[in-house]
């Protein structure tokens, strides 16, 4: 009997770990809001880097309804900050994820749409290209810039941060079509939101 007993309740212990529930994974997401103060990056005419990055970063933060995502911003206001005290503040948050937006600009007024940039100097190399991957994929579905790949470049963030980093040009400036994109309402919207669809991606 008292075997039974034992074998009963050692049944019971195994039925309780086999239905407990999994803990949801949290994903912890710095944005590098870039430049800032008077580094106002790429322009053109009475558009700006800075302003745009600015705008989509933190949609970004307002749009994230997940509360197993946490969105952490370099800057939320208008003030510059060195490359290396972006790291520093990068590297001090327990992290996943390191996403440095920019808007490009080129001479060439038909160049447009977006690139990745990861750095093969990091030690996150291998993991930042697995996640250049994933996001041209994700992005690609939702947004209306073109995809231009995946690049190389010894860039001080990429190569400095501790954690897989990405490097996003969000279209041109000098594009007509990505200017007016990436500087109106809805185009920052869903910009936002289809980087947080990406984001939301890792948890799975």
């Amino acid at each position: 009997m008292k075997n039974y007993f034992k074998i009963l309740l050692a049944s019971v212990v195994i039925l309780t770990f086999s239905f407990k529930t999994k803990e949801p994974k949290v994903i912890n997401v710095v944005i590098d809001v870039s430049h800032g103060g008077t580094d106002f990056g790429s322009t053109n005419s009475d558009v700006n880097e800075k302003s745009i990055v600015t705008a989509i970063s933190k949609k970004i933060e307002l749009q994230n309804s997940d509360n197993n995502v946490k969105i952490n911003l370099t800057r939320i206001g208008d003030y510059e900050l060195s490359l290396k005290e972006r790291v520093e503040i990068i590297n001090h948050i327990k992290r996943d994820l390191v996403l440095s937006l920019h808007i490009n600009a080129n001479k060439n007024e038909k160049a447009n749409g977006y690139d990745i940039f990861i750095s093969d100097k990091s030690t996150t190399y291998l993991k930042s290209n697995e996640l250049a991957e994933k996001f041209a994929t994700s992005f690609s579905d939702k947004s209306k810039l073109i995809y231009r790949g995946i690049k190389t470049a010894p860039l001080f963030i990429l190569k400095n941060s501790d954690c897989p980093a990405l490097l996003l040009e969000l279209g041109f400036l000098t594009n007509d079509f990505d200017r007016n994109y990436v500087s109106s309402e809805n185009g920052q919207t869903e910009i936002a939101q289809s980087i947080l669809t990406f984001i939301s991606s890792l948890k799975e």
